[in-house]
């Protein structure tokens, strides 16, 4: 089989199946059961397939039809120039989580702590950023971890990233310049009308707040109550948030002493991360 009757083969099939962007999902998938960056694929339309490739890539649109996130498929996504190992374990990354990095590398910081780590992304995106940076991951999930830590030693910065297991602030001492969450932010009413791509496939406990009391701000809750003692003089909570949800983080931040209280809007214009300092003297 060529690539270009491959591709078409597979835009078809995830067309018929009701993938948004099948052209764009196809590409990335055959890219990879080619061996290509994607950026390649067009030098190698009029190529031949080995059986192997063609064998690869339609388990790949088979398993994309059943609506699994591409990243899942081919086992990593691009972050800010990066490539992060992304598994069921984990959340996908997603660029509105860029907002939260630009407000935190638009801060001064020597150690940071990321509660529900996941894959590190953000944590490892600020070290990576910060060479004179230290930090802490914190997952409940030991699978999380796991990949949190390959992440770190592909990207070299195992000597200044650690990571723990402990539910949220449980097994976290000292204090931080910066401490950082993208916590479970989906209410229980939600969750059913999320995407199956994020729904059925992504795991449960990062989108949907364990004690949830429907409103999703649960996790919000115990870390506003929790972070100002792990927090320096002048150090920074910042979170994600959900883009329905500014106003009342922002009052849970007030609420807990912080000043400086912002809620930052992701190119998109929704409100997307809620910043707030310790208060200085």
């Amino acid at each position: 089989m060529r690539v270009s009757d491959a591709l078409a083969e597979g835009v078809a099939r995830l067309r018929a199946a009701q993938i948004e962007g099948a052209p764009r999902d196809a590409g990335r998938l055959l890219s990879h059961a080619l061996g290509l960056a994607p950026d390649r694929l067009l030098l190698a339309i009029d190529d031949q397939m080995t059986e192997a490739q063609v064998t690869g890539f339609r388990a790949a649109i088979a398993s994309r039809a059943a609506r699994q996130p591409v990243a899942q498929i081919i086992g990593h996504r691009l972050f800010w120039g990066r490539s992060f190992s992304v598994t069921s374990d984990v959340l996908d990354p997603r660029p509105e989580t860029e907002t939260l990095i630009e407000a935190a590398l638009a801060q001064p910081f020597e150690n940071v702590l990321d509660l529900g780590t996941g894959s590190g992304v953000i944590l490892l995106t600020l070290l990576a950023e910060r060479a004179q940076a230290r930090g802490m991951g914190v997952d409940i999930s030991p699978a999380a971890l796991e990949v949190g830590r390959a992440n770190a030693r592909a990207l070299a910065l195992e000597a200044r990233a650690e990571f723990a297991q402990s539910d949220w602030f449980g097994a976290v001492s000292g204090r931080y310049d910066l401490i950082v969450a993208n916590p479970p932010y989906i209410g229980a009413e939600e969750f059913a009308d999320l995407a199956p791509d994020v729904r059925d496939w992504e795991p449960r406990g990062a989108l949907v707040p364990a004690d949830c009391d429907g409103s999703g701000l649960a996790a919000y809750r115990l870390i506003c109550a929790q972070a100002p003692k792990h927090l320096q003089t002048g150090g920074w909570l910042m979170v994600e948030i959900g883009h329905k949800q500014g106003q009342s983080i922002a009052a849970l931040f007030d609420h807990a002493g912080l000043q400086k209280i912002d809620v930052l809007q992701d190119l998109s214009g929704h409100d997307r991360v809620v910043i707030g300092q310790t208060r200085i003297g």
